[in-house]
């Protein structure tokens, strides 16, 4: 039988059975457009954490107290003296950046937010790249007097002020009064998360405020990258003297990056195979409405064996059938998982990323499934005895 033909026939089969071929093709829509948004969320996810990290920039050390590679929390031990201890380990203090956060009632008149109230040195913007677009960042006067100034994130003083320009204006911090110094530029959401919600504070405020002499963390504006390693070093042998009793990280851009692809990895193959769950299912329909499609048309499979169809035809025609079912469905599936994505890239914090190879990977999956689960249906109509599929009724 040549191909036009059983494609020919197939279509008319398919159309004579309108309901049940439309949500066989239904199931195969889902399944595809599934497969297709949710690869799309985990490199579009992937895409967001390596942009986010390269704005951070290519010489950055992050000093954080534990071993990471045990992944489990850390107490922090590190003090202001150890800060500078590092920057002359450095050489230059003013490529040392160091903070102590906690979350903080923040007050404005009658309103209130929850957020983020950080305890920063007045590098902290140079080192961590950070733009102001009103007012002042803190300065070094204000970290040794610890005076109570702040720089609010753009949402917080959207929420606080509205329109209104917070700078100079009062606002209480965890019951105590600040003056507004200053507001950050927007940085907008990162997977799902409002960066422009926080609070800057003098490091020596902020310690006094939350009651503690620690710091949680350093970061380290190197000005070779060829020789991060070693300044790695040399920080964390600075403060495995200063603290016997503790351990020490240093992690680069590039470490970042290779254990966030690694979980990305892990997490796009899971949504994938979840996704790929619903396209067995309809797998599973197509062999089913094949098998119900031949009981139907036993009568007219002997009789065409009985006029010289050979098994080969037979069978070619009911795969023809199974192929095309699914590949209708394949189209209709990337056109549906297509808008879906545009839907979620909008509507959602979720960020996605449409590709080519996702695209040709869901259709090409779709005709497998026609040919994998069509195989056994057109076996088992080629392999039928014409005289007694002619007398059944």
């Amino acid at each position: 039988m040549r191909i036009g033909e059983a494609a020919r026939v197939a279509v008319g089969a398919l159309v004579a059975a309108r309901l049940r071929t439309g949500l066989t093709v239904l199931g195969v829509m889902i399944g595809v457009s599934s497969v297709m948004v949710l690869i799309a969320i985990g490199d579009g996810t992937r895409r967001e954490v390596a942009g986010r990290v390269d704005e951070l920039g290519s010489n950055l050390l992050l000093v954080v107290p534990g071993k990471v590679e045990i992944g489990m929390p850390t107490i922090s031990r590190m003090q202001l003296s150890d800060v500078e201890a590092v920057a002359r380990v450095v050489g230059d203090p003013t490529r040392v950046a160091a903070s102590v956060a906690s979350g903080e009632l923040v007050q404005a008149g009658p309103v209130k937010t929850f957020t983020t109230v950080a305890g920063v040195l007045e590098n902290n913007r140079t080192v961590l790249v950070r733009d102001i677009a009103r007012g002042a960042y803190l300065s070094r006067a204000d970290v040794d007097s610890a005076r109570r100034v702040a720089v609010l994130g753009a949402t917080v003083a959207r929420v606080l002020y509205g329109g209104t320009d917070p700078v100079g204006r009062q606002i209480t911090v965890a019951g105590v009064r600040f003056r507004v110094a200053g507001v950050f530029a927007p940085l907008g959401q990162s997977l799902g998360v409002d960066r422009d919600d926080e609070v800057h504070i003098p490091l020596t405020t902020a310690q006094r405020l939350f009651a503690t002499t620690r710091v949680d963390g350093l970061a380290v504006r190197a000005t070779d990258p060829a020789g991060m390693a070693a300044l790695g070093d040399r920080i964390v042998a600075e403060l495995g003297e200063r603290h016997p009793d503790s351990a020490f990280s240093v992690v680069t851009q590039d470490q970042i990056l290779s254990v966030l692809g690694d979980i990305l990895d892990v997490l796009t193959g899971v949504l994938g195979a979840t996704a790929g769950i619903s396209l067995l299912v309809s797998g599973v329909g197509v062999s089913n409405i094949m098998l119900v499609s031949i009981r139907e048309r036993t009568r007219e499979i002997g009789l065409r064996k009985a006029v010289g169809a050979r098994p080969s035809d037979i069978a070619a025609q009911f795969l023809t059938e199974a192929v095309l079912l699914t590949s209708v469905g394949g189209v209709l599936g990337i056109a549906l998982g297509v808008a879906a994505t545009v839907a979620v890239e909008r509507f959602t914090p979720l960020p996605t990323l449409l590709t080519g190879w996702s695209i040709a990977l869901s259709f090409g999956v779709a005709a497998g499934v026609g040919i994998i689960f069509g195989v056994l249906p057109a076996l088992r109509a080629a392999r039928l005895d014409p005289v007694p599929a002619l007398r059944t009724e």
